[in-house]
């Protein structure tokens, strides 16, 4: 079943939902052993612009008994038709209704999502809670990032795959196909799956207890022979990883519109506050050879004009010279232009300018994160305000005018002179425009974007309290009235927002209740401003019985259980604390190029695979 044309010629962009994409891959049902519903709680222009279900995509497809088809989450006028004519959640290949596969896959991206996951399972059909799905439901799976914190949404969840799915993800799905054709239950299936597949967290098997004061007590596994704790999977060997060499090409215009690839994975520099800089250790390189030869399959596959390098930070990549040189080879003459979209201050040059699409705009991106130095040292951001002014100096005499600033407030031990600071860099920005030779005539404009702190697990900020909406707010309006220049302006996150963020990032499984109570109220789209209502939240919570501030602006003791220490990414709690105890001492760590720190995830996988350059 597919939607209808009358149906979709009734809503707003169509091309959300029509599917029939070139590229996509349609299989026979009667062909294969297992299906996949592979799942994007979120618009479909998001979904399509994800890298992770690109490439989960294509390795579950690879396999001859597989089929893996999308479902993203419906629009707000598409839900209403879909609600009142009682047709259910269904795949863009296909048109099947999600709920008739063996497996409903979730891609835990951003927290503020929760409340789509939660829709899209009741637009399907599926029970919400795992405990109350029978035989006949699809095992609901979830992966990604929010999945190194899984117990806010444990209770909606059969399983999570912690950590990267290329190889994890396939093994899942055969272990089932092959306890498929010997009747297993699904029980068995989890059962055997926690045991022998390392990366398998299934909530279920795991009991609870909780503190009188409300904190946790223990996490105890309640079925023989599961892990305590769950160790997240990675891939070793990125060269040999699968990697689309084709794509679904979308009909709507996406966010990402453009080939992607992927450099490598991990981060040297061990910010305090990046979670993504913890949980994707230990620094992992593809050659340049590898992404030579992808980029060329791709471009000719898709057509393509732009190739953005994504990572957490490329220019620490080793052999970003040799890359660049090669893509230029032949992208000059294709007219296909390139994108670093992660250039640290410390490594920006005329060069990389020279050679990126992303920086021959009007204006360039750099991140400071904090007004002062003191704060940077704090959060280990390895980078100063000289760094910052030979950037904006190198932008401003190649005829640059605009310049965006990303910060933080609310970073642990910040005070009014770091708040002040933040406009201060700004200002001094503005300067270093009209201290540079050959800038343009035209007057700069210097835009300070400054985003709320949320601590986030498996951080040395992890046991930090987020300062309260209100305080966060008088921040905001501090910073706006120390800014004196008309070439700055100023823009913020919502703290409203962030505040509901930290909650869900930092809880437990108690939080269930008030995502479901959320869910009944109607509560979608939440990471998108115009469907987002903080006082509705706040009611949910007090309906629940949530205390917010437990979770989000409570302070923990280095010794409490938190509620992800049931899974183990690698990166040791007592690194976390030594980096936290030099935060407070505002000491620096060298990067991991420099001086390996300890941090434990060179033992992943068996051997010691971090880059040799970390290994002193």
């Amino acid at each position: 079943m597919s939607f209808s044309p009358e149906l979709l010629r009734s809503v707003s962009k169509p091309g959300r939902y029509a599917g029939g994409e070139f590229g996509q891959i349609l299989k026979d049902p009667a062909s294969v052993d297992v299906s996949v519903a592979f799942c994007f709680p979120d618009s479909y222009e998001i979904g399509m612009s994800n890298l992770g279900l690109r490439i989960l995509y294509g390795v579950l497809n690879r396999e001859e008994n597989i089929r893996c088809e999308r479902v993203f989450a419906p629009w707000t006028d598409m839900e209403e038709k879909m609600r009142e004519g009682n047709i259910p959640l269904q795949t863009h290949e296909s048109g099947q209704p999600a709920r008739e596969f063996d497996f409903f896959a979730v891609t835990l991206q951003y927290e503020m999502c929760y409340t789509n996951v939660l829709n899209v399972l009741d637009l399907s059909g599926i029970p919400l809670r795992a405990a109350d799905r029978g035989e006949e439901d699809p095992i609901v799976i979830g992966g990604g990032p929010c999945s190194y914190n899984p117990e806010p949404v444990a209770d909606f969840f059969d399983l999570f795959d912690i950590g990267e799915g290329e190889e994890m993800l396939p093994e899942i799905v055969r272990l089932y196909a092959r306890m498929k054709k010997l009747g297993a239950t699904k029980r068995e299936f989890l059962i055997e799956a926690a045991r022998t597949i390392e990366g398998v967290y299934v909530p279920a098997f795991y009991d609870v207890e909780y503190n009188p004061d409300g904190t946790v007590r223990s996490y105890t596994p309640n079925v023989e022979g599961v892990p305590k704790r769950v160790r997240k999977r990675i891939v070793e060997d990125l060269d040999t990883m699968y990697f689309p060499e084709s794509v679904v090409m979308p009909y709507i215009e996406c966010v990402q519109d453009r080939i992607m690839l992927e450099v490598f994975r991990g981060c040297i520099r061990g910010c305090r506050f990046c979670q993504a800089g913890m949980i994707y250790r230990p620094v992992r390189e593809k050659s340049p050879e590898t992404l030579l030869r992808q980029a060329k399959v791709l471009y000719k596959n898709t057509g393509y004009e732009e190739i953005s390098l994504t990572s957490l930070s490329i220019s620490d990549y080793t052999r970003l010279r040799e890359l660049t040189d090669g893509l230029i080879e032949w992208t000059d003459k294709k007219r296909v232009s390139l994108s670093l979209p992660s250039l640290r201050i410390d490594s920006f040059s005329r060069e990389l300018m020279e050679k990126v699409a992303s920086v021959r705009s009007s204006s360039i991106t750099f991140a400071p994160e904090a007004g002062t130095q003191r704060l940077r040292d704090v959060i280990n951001k390895n980078v100063t305000e000289a760094d910052l002014m030979r950037s904006a100096g190198i932008a401003f005499a190649a005829g640059k005018e605009q310049v965006k600033l990303y910060f933080m407030n609310g970073l642990p031990t910040e005070t009014d002179e770091d708040l002040a600071g933040i406009a201060a860099l700004a200002e001094e920005t503005v300067e270093e425009f009209y201290r540079t030779p050959g800038h343009s005539k035209r007057a700069p404009l210097v835009t300070v974007s400054v985003s709320c702190f949320v601590p986030k697990p498996f951080t040395p900020f992890q046991w930090e309290a987020q300062d309260t909406v209100e305080t966060l707010i008088e921040k905001n309006k501090y910073i706006a009235s120390c800014i004196k220049s008309r070439k700055v302006r100023f823009t913020h996150h919502d703290a409203c927002v962030s505040h509901v963020e930290a909650v869900l990032a930092l809880g437990d499984r108690r939080l269930s209740r008030a995502l479901e109570i959320a869910h009944a109220r109607g509560f979608r789209f939440d990471a998108w401003d115009e469907f987002f209502s903080y006082d509705a939240w706040m009611e949910v919570f007090a309906e629940a019985g949530i205390d917010t501030a437990f979770y989000a602006n409570r302070r923990r003791d280095p010794g409490e259980v938190l509620p992800w220490d049931v899974i183990d990414c690698g990166v040791t709690k007592e690194f976390l604390l030594r980096e936290r105890k030099k935060a407070y001492e505002a000491k620096t760590t060298p990067s991991c190029r420099e001086q390996c720190s300890g941090c434990g995830a060179n033992c992943l996988g068996g051997k010691d695979i971090c880059c040799p350059e970390g290994r002193k």
